[in-house]
């Protein structure tokens, strides 16, 4: 595949650089940005761990104003997925829903991290609840940002992949993408279709990724083998609470999908916020970062008119919810502990 992304020069103003590392594991070389100390130290308690996967197509940066919030109350853990960003590639098997998942169970073990929370964007949220029906990971709590769960439907879910595998196939697709989008109204229409508006800085960030034949390469392998009915089936055996946040506005992954999802998803709650839309994380992240953490306290959502939660499973099981908001409560008394010695 084409040449990468080179971190020297094109990670010089990567957002949240300072907690960049690059760790080789499962036979991939990773870039990981990790806020926070991972492990209990001298007079201080571990915070809960946030793994953070975003979706396809994006990168790390996708995180850069969500993440230092988070880190208030979490360490937070924020992988590039393979072929993504300045991770490496490790072939079409780790660009497959379980081949991914897999992946990153075998970074986690390398680095002795057990997320506590799991936060996915789009096709990220897929691989977190991947990752728990499958025992790789077992969090208190996995948010979905504009999950992308539900296959596309009818005569589209059919033609869509093969569409996909024929492009990848295609050695020169990447690299004629990569050449159009030097065009920046190619980019600019793309983030258009989103539904969101964002700021100059992550539209350059986005803009560079979609220059490089390597990234948009990795991007058309993950949809070309993207397994969302196999996902579908087993919804229902989800092990762990599920919060689904869509963006009214978002016009890639239908804010519909999140109510079926709520459906399917035992324990879940749904919320949809207006006037934002796919990558409603960048646009509001302190509104989704107050969520987030309302939902692994065990607090009520603080929505007020920024959206509504969505009707269904309000009796979900009270056995579900009430032990992960006393070990949540159990995490922030530790954590506040620690703080208060000198």
């Amino acid at each position: 595949m084409s040449r990468r992304l080179d971190w020297t020069r094109d990670g010089a103003d990567w957002p949240n650089r300072q907690h960049s590392r690059f760790v080789q594991a499962g036979g991939l070389d990773w870039h990981v940005q990790i806020i926070g100390d991972t492990h209990e130290g001298e007079g201080r308690a571990a915070k809960p761990v946030a793994l953070l996967l975003h979706g396809t197509g994006a990168s790390t940066h996708s995180w850069r104003d969500l993440a230092p919030l988070l880190a208030k109350h979490f360490t937070v853990v924020m992988p590039d997925l393979p072929g993504h960003g300045f991770s490496g590639d490790g072939g079409f098997g780790t660009l497959s829903l379980p081949g991914m998942s897999e992946a990153l169970s075998a970074l986690l073990h390398d680095l002795d991290i057990k997320p506590a929370l799991g936060v996915g964007h789009s096709a990220g949220a897929a691989v977190l609840l991947r990752m728990a029906i499958d025992g790789q990971i077992a969090p208190d709590l996995i948010v979905s940002l504009n999950g992308a769960l539900q296959p596309f439907p009818g005569l589209a879910g059919q033609i869509f992949a093969p569409i996909a595998r024929l492009l990848v196939l295609w050695p020169v697709v990447p690299s004629l993408f990569a050449w159009r989008a030097s065009d920046p109204n190619v980019v600019d229409d793309l983030l258009k279709r989103t539904g969101s508006r964002l700021d100059p800085d992550g539209v350059a960030q986005y803009r560079r990724l979609a220059r490089n034949p390597a990234h948009v390469g990795a991007a058309l392998g993950m949809m070309a083998s993207w397994d969302l009915p196999g996902l579908k089936r087993d919804l229902g055996r989800v092990p762990c609470r599920v919060l689904l946040i869509a963006g009214a506005l978002d016009e890639m992954v239908p804010p519909s999908d999140a109510a079926t999802s709520l459906s399917e998803i035992p324990g879940s709650r749904a919320v949809r916020l207006k006037g934002l839309g796919h990558l409603a994380h960048e646009e509001q992240p302190g509104l989704v970062a107050g969520l987030i953490e309302d939902a692994f306290s065990g607090r009520e959502l603080r929505l007020g008119s920024a959206g509504r939660e969505l009707p269904g499973n309000a009796d979900r099981p009270a056995a579900l919810a009430e032990p992960r908001a006393r070990k949540a409560a159990a995490h922030q008394h530790a954590a506040g502990e620690a703080g208060r010695q000198p």
